[in-house]
């Protein structure tokens, strides 16, 4: 039987579109067959470049392939997370995101051209890591109720600084004001570094830090930890104090967190293999005292990735709105 030249172009486009399908099937099958790129959108040295690492060394491991690690920081993480966002759908360009990039930017941020519940795919939580607020000596405050009772009795003259507008540590200091009643002049710096030197200095009253950056300094006694910000002790330091211990702060629950995430549309062949990396991965003595030592709670096997993102957007949208927080 003999078709018009229209139908027969239309039958080779489908049998292209199936042969297409069908390697990329295959290809999926097989995976993974060659190095992976893990996308680290922080430069080397940071909490989530920490994390990333070692979640490098571990993939390698378990899929038998190398995977190399590129730093792409800038923009507070988008500028990484958006390759990622743009990478081909075959497993081979990964994401180690915290929840800066993926969770809070896209909300303060309008310039952010990523949307992340349809260009990502959620694969696994990593771990969680509480942040702590701390207090400089020279403000000689030492614990949560001289720091409520020093800021109510005189609102707006204090101040707190964060690595950033729209930074989890941002996003933290606003949930203390929040939850406490209390008003603080926030301090954005451009990291960790130029902050931990001005509170160390004196030049700054409060500060968050991530815990596994201000566990050093806590621990040197060169600043005082009021409280962690998750709604109970970390089993890391349980030493220091929930901030939610304290009446005031029984709202307070707010952590970091890293997890591994891929393109949009990652065939299903290629999730399972990289979550059954994972769960293993996060079962393994070796690998939890790693992330332990560095301030880090081990997230459980399994859990579902994409709810525990629609929560944590949820969650920060809240925080955002009630105190309007907008990246220029």
């Amino acid at each position: 039987m003999l078709f018009s030249r229209p139908r027969r172009m239309a039958c080779l486009g489908l049998l292209v579109l199936a042969a297409s399908m069908a390697a990329g099937a295959q290809a999926a099958a097989h995976y993974p067959n060659k190095a992976i790129t893990l996308v680290i959108a922080y430069p080397p040295g940071g909490s989530t470049d920490a994390v990333g690492r070692m979640v490098g060394t571990e993939l390698a491991q378990r899929l038998k392939q190398p995977v190399v690690i590129e730093n792409l920081g800038g923009a507070g993480g988008a500028i990484g997370a958006q390759k990622v966002a743009r990478a081909a759908a075959d497993g081979y360009t990964l994401l180690l995101s915290a929840n800066n990039e993926m969770a809070i930017a896209p909300l303060i941020n309008k310039a952010i051209k990523y949307r992340v519940f349809e260009d990502f795919t959620p694969i696994s939580l990593v771990a969680t890591q509480p942040m702590v607020l701390v207090a400089s000596q020279a403000s000689g405050v030492k614990n949560t109720q001289e720091f409520l009772s020093l800021l109510r009795q005189n609102p707006g003259k204090y101040s707190y600084g964060s690595s950033g507008v729209g930074t989890a540590l941002h996003i933290a200091g606003e949930m203390v004001q929040q939850a406490g009643d209390v008003a603080m002049t926030h301090v954005p710096y451009k990291g960790v570094a130029p902050l931990t030197n001005d509170l160390l200095g004196g030049s700054l009253d409060f500060g968050v830090f991530v815990l596994s950056s201000g566990l050093p300094h806590i621990r040197a006694g060169k600043v005082v930890a009021l409280g962690t910000t998750e709604a109970k002790r970390s089993s890391v330091t349980p030493d220091i104090p929930a901030l939610a211990e304290t009446s005031a702060f029984a709202r307070v629950d707010i952590n970091s967190w890293f997890a591994l995430m891929g393109p949009a549309k990652l065939p299903p062949q290629v999730q399972k293999a990289l979550r059954a990396a994972i769960d293993d991965m996060l079962q393994s003595p070796s690998f939890r005292a790693k992330l332990e030592a560095s301030g880090n709670v081990v997230a459980a096997p399994g859990q579902d990735m994409g709810a525990f993102l629609k929560a944590q957007v949820a969650k920060y949208q809240q925080i955002v709105d009630t105190a309007k927080i907008e990246d220029r």
